[in-house]
């Protein structure tokens, strides 16, 4: 008879979430995992088959968690722009030098692993349809100049973000960053 589980398996996924974050997925091994979890090997692959399971179940765990807490900020009510420069300040201040699990992923494993393409491009897309919404709003309140163009005022925001944070990551100084959010919206309230 199986002996019953002596650990919570989300809380596992979350550490592991963590440490995947702050290592990278081929800088972390299973010895790692067990060491950071508390876990024996055997329990490891027990639960999750093998660290590629785990890496993939942490990177859901984060796109259900922070990803949808920047979800829920970009669709706040109040002016866009206002919404969408506290969305970029929060999120290059809010992980500790951490950047985003997801752009960090894509940077680490591109297009080597298909299910982790596919996860961060569905985050991605996220990310790019919320832009959009808020963007569209934001021309339908005046906030924003009617001509202006969506999907490229998106590409430009998506690209940017992503420079944010893997500057974020890197230690750039904060005030930096802010300087290039307060360009980037300010380019979008006068571009037509």
């Amino acid at each position: 008879m199986a002996r019953p589980r002596e650990f919570d398996e989300q809380d596992v996924v979350a550490r592991a979430t963590r440490l995947f974050w702050r290592r990278g997925y081929n800088a972390t091994s299973v010895r790692d995992l067990g060491a950071e979890l508390g876990l024996k090997q055997s329990s490891l692959y027990r639960t999750f088959t093998d660290k590629h399971t785990l890496f993939l179940r942490a990177l859901d765990h984060y796109r259900a968690t922070d990803s949808t807490q920047a979800e829920e900020q970009l669709n706040a009510p109040g002016a866009s722009l206002d919404i969408l420069r506290a969305w970029l300040i929060w999120m290059v201040g809010h992980d500790a030098g951490l950047g985003c699990f997801v752009v960090n992923t894509a940077a680490e494993l591109g297009t080597t692993d298909p299910e982790v393409q596919e996860r961060t491009e569905a985050a991605f897309e996220v990310t790019r349809t919320t832009l959009a919404s808020l963007l569209r709003r934001g021309i339908r309140d005046g906030d924003l100049p009617a001509a202006l163009d969506v999907d490229a005022a998106v590409e430009s925001l998506f690209t940017t973000v992503l420079g944010l944070r893997v500057r974020e990551r890197a230690g750039h100084d904060p005030r930096r960053l802010a300087t290039a959010i307060d360009f980037a919206v300010r380019a979008l309230a006068t571009s037509a």
